[in-house]
C-alpha cells in the first residue's frame, strides 16, 4: 500500500443501497466496478475511431460542457505528481502494487498498460495520465452506460444513436455508486476502529438518506461533472455555519467563541485524513497587526501518523454536531480587537508525506514529480473565514 493514498474496495453487496432497487443496482455495480475495468476489447464494426476512442478529448466533441466540468475537476487530476512520484519508483512487473492506487485513480486495464509502458520506457505520456476519464465510469466493452435522461426518458433502441447509444441504469444516481472509490469494504484497512477511507458509511449515519439527498445531489448538481468538495473554498462555506462572539471582559481577560457547525455536510467534516480545518484567535492592535503569544487554536481533522500506523486524534463534525474554540487569554496592552478566523488545509497529510518521503532519500525516478507536488499541496490553504471584533 502506498501511504497517503486510496486503497479502494468494492462494496459488499451487504451495505444497503438508497435507492428502492437496491438488489438491481448492487448486482450492477459489483459487475461495473470491477478492478481493473477489463479491456475493451475491439469495438464494433461500425464504430469511427472517434467513438472507439477511450481520450476524454474525444468525448469533450460531443460533451463539451461535462468535458469542461472534467477537466477542472480534480477526477481529472487522480494521477497528479504526488501519485506518479511514487509510482514511477516501482518496479514496471509489480501490477498488483500499482492496482492499490490505479484501481480508483485510473481503473482502466489499458491505463494500467499505459503506466507499465511509462516505467519501462520513461515517456510520460499515455491514458493513465489522465486519471479518472469518463470511460471510467461511463464505458464497458465499448458499450456506453448512464442514467436516464433528465426528463425520465430512454433512447430509443430504434433511433440511430453515436456509439449506437448508451444503457440506462438508475444506479448512476445512487451514492453507492461513489462508494466503489469512498468507501472501504469492512475488513479493508482501518486505525482505530475506524475505516480509512469511510465517506459511505458517514453519509449512511446521516439524515440525507432518508431524505432522498444522495452525493450526487451535493457533488453533481443538474449533473455537473465538477465534483466540487473540500478544495473549493465556496462548496466548503454551503456546508457549515460559522457562529464568531465577542465575550464579556472579565478581569483583563479576551474572551470570545468561533463555532462551526456541520450544518449542510452529508458525511463528516471533513471526511478522510488528508484534509484540516483550523480555528484560530489571536489579539490585534489599532494597526490590526497580530500580537504575537496571544494566538489560540482549535483543529477540526482526523490527525494520523504519516506512516499510517496510528491515529493521533479525530475532532471531525458529524451532521449536525458542532466544534468550537473558546477563547480567553490575558488582555495584551496594544491590543484593539480579537481577530476570530478560520482556514482550511485541504492537502495536510500530503504536503507532510511528500515532505517526509523527500526528505527520507528514496524517491529516484519520482524525485521531481514529488517536489511539484510538495508545491502544490503547501499552495492549497485558503481563508475560509475571518472577523474582527472590536475590544471596549
Amino acid at each position: 500500500m502506498l501511504f497517503g493514498f486510496y486503497v479502494c474496495g468494492i462494496l459488499s453487496l451487504a451495505l444497503v443501497a438508497s435507492s428502492a432497487n437496491a438488489d438491481a443496482i448492487g448486482g450492477f455495480l459489483e459487475q461495473h466496478w470491477q478492478r481493473p475495468i477489463p479491456h475493451q476489447g475491439e469495438p464494433p464494426s461500425n464504430y469511427t475511431d472517434m467513438e472507439a476512442s477511450l481520450s476524454p478529448l474525444d468525448c469533450g466533441l460531443c460533451h463539451p460542457q461535462q468535458k469542461s466540468d472534467w477537466s477542472q475537476s480534480l477526477h481529472s487530476k487522480a494521477m497528479g505528481p504526488g501519485l506518479m512520484g511514487q509510482l514511477l519508483d516501482m518496479p514496471a512487473h509489480a501490477r498488483g502494487d500499482h492496482q492499490s492506487c490505479l484501481r480508483c485513480h485510473a481503473p482502466l486495464a489499458e491505463q494500467a498498460d499505459a503506466l507499465v509502458a511509462e516505467i519501462q520506457t520513461g515517456q510520460s505520456s499515455g491514458l493513465h495520465r489522465e486519471g479518472l476519464i469518463c470511460a471510467a465510469c461511463h464505458v464497458r466493452n465499448h458499450q456506453r452506460f448512464g442514467p436516464a435522461r433528465k426528463d425520465g426518458s430512454f433512447p430509443d433502441p430504434n433511433q440511430p444513436l453515436p456509439h449506437n447509444g448508451w444503457n440506462v441504469s438508475h444506479a448512476f444516481k445512487d451514492s453507492l455508486f461513489c462508494a466503489a472509490c469512498h468507501q472501504f469494504e469492512p475488513n479493508e484497512f482501518a486505525l482505530n476502529g475506524k475505516l480509512l477511507e469511510n465517506t459511505y458509511n458517514e453519509w449512511l449515519d446521516s439524515p440525507y438518506p432518508e431524505q432522498g439527498v444522495s452525493c450526487q445531489s451535493c457533488h453533481m448538481p443538474d449533473r455537473r461533472h465538477q465534483w466540487r468538495g473540500i478544495h473549493d473554498p465556496e462548496m466548503v462555506r454551503q456546508g457549515v455555519t460559522i457562529d464568531a462572539n465577542l465575550g464579556l471582559p472579565i478581569d483583563g481577560q479576551v474572551s470570545g467563541r468561533l463555532t462551526v457547525t456541520n450544518s449542510g455536510t452529508g458525511h463528516r467534516f471533513p471526511t478522510y485524513v488528508t484534509p484540516q480545518v483550523v480555528l484560530e484567535g489571536y489579539q490585534a492592535d489599532a494597526g490590526g497587526e497580530r500580537i504575537s503569544g496571544t494566538e489560540s487554536y482549535f483543529v477540526i481533522a482526523r490527525r494520523v501518523a504519516l506512516n499510517l500506523s496510528a491515529e493521533i486524534f479525530d475532532t471531525r463534525l458529524a451532521p449536525g454536531q458542532s466544534g468550537a474554540l473558546d477563547y480567553r487569554m490575558p488582555r495584551a496592552e496594544s491590543a484593539r480587537s480579537l481577530v476570530l478566523r478560520i482556514w482550511v488545509e485541504p492537502d495536510f497529510f500530503y504536503q507532510h508525506f511528500y515532505q517526509s518521503t523527500l526528505n527520507s532519500g528514496q524517491p529516484r525516478r519520482g524525485r521531481a514529480a514529488l517536489e511539484q507536488a510538495l508545491e502544490q499541496a503547501s499552495s492549497s490553504k485558503f481563508t475560509l473565514f475571518e472577523q474582527r471584533l472590536a475590544l471596549p
